[in-house]
């Protein structure tokens, strides 16, 4: 979740009170058919929690306990599937982003690049051989994140894509924020990158989107001082990847959340 509208660290599973109340407005209703009742539909306050809970252990769907009171596993897969397909993440990641804004808790002063190799199983789409874990089949997450490092946008493409090939779709990928007065905010004034980032065409083609960029060149001496700020977008990928089940893509996984697109 968005820092400033998280859950406890304790407890990562357990959406308080006011992050339930942006959730559950954002959330399809389905309505109950008077001649075949079935069975009583879970609450999704506890179904949500469930789903945070398989992503934050890394448990396999089936083998969330029972007593937490979240439901069955496949129930909470189903649901997120079905909040998937109806644009629930999108939409709650624009909302916070939003609210974030609002409290001027949001930083458009920068931005920081980086991308981030993860495992990939059983032949799974966006796959390339990843240099970094001795060739083997790999994806890549690539985010972007404010001064502050909350995250704005992400993609994903095979382990063999080199990072600089994202810094474009990045910061297109960037909802426009509400939250003020006026216009959305889609742009951060300045994007840092790391060397992986060096490539004069895109440099050009930052700047023709009204952003400056700031990225290390190969060749040149470490301690600019550069790494010092790009370390918030290290540091939210920290906290992403802290949920197990986003470090390792599954075949046949419906995507979890905006930020980590077709896991």
């Amino acid at each position: 979740m968005i820092r400033g509208y998280g859950v406890a660290r304790s407890k990562p599973w357990h959406v308080d009170d006011e992050l339930w109340a942006v959730i559950e407005p954002l959330l399809p209703q389905v309505e109950r058919r008077p001649r075949h009742p079935g069975r009583k539909r879970h609450p999704d306050r506890l179904v949500f929690q469930g789903i945070l809970f398989v992503l934050h252990t890394g448990i396999a769907w089936e083998h969330l306990p029972q007593e937490l009171g979240f439901g069955f596993g496949m129930t909470c897969w189903r649901r997120l599937a079905e909040w998937t397909g109806a644009g629930v993440w999108p939409r709650l990641h624009e909302v916070l982003l939003a609210k974030l804004r609002g409290a001027n808790a949001l930083d458009f002063s920068r931005a920081a690049v980086d991308g981030s190799h993860i495992r990939a199983l059983r032949g799974l789409a966006k796959t390339g051989r990843s240099p970094v874990d001795r060739g083997k089949t790999g994806s890549k997450h690539h985010l972007i994140t404010d001064a502050t490092s909350i995250p704005l946008a992400a993609t994903l493409t095979g382990g063999d894509r080199n990072d600089v090939t994202q810094l474009i779709p990045l910061l297109e990928a960037v909802p426009p924020v509400r939250g003020k007065r006026g216009r959305p905010r889609r742009r951060p004034d300045v994007v840092l990158g790391d060397r992986g980032y060096d490539h004069d065409k895109y440099r050009r083609l930052v700047w023709d989107r009204g952003v400056k960029p700031v990225i290390a060149r190969r060749g040149t001496e470490h301690g600019s001082g550069l790494g010092t700020q790009r370390c918030v977008v290290e540091r939210a990928f920290a906290h992403l990847h802290w949920f197990r089940r986003l470090r390792i893509r599954w075949v046949h996984e419906p995507p979890t959340w905006p930020l980590l697109p077709s896991l």
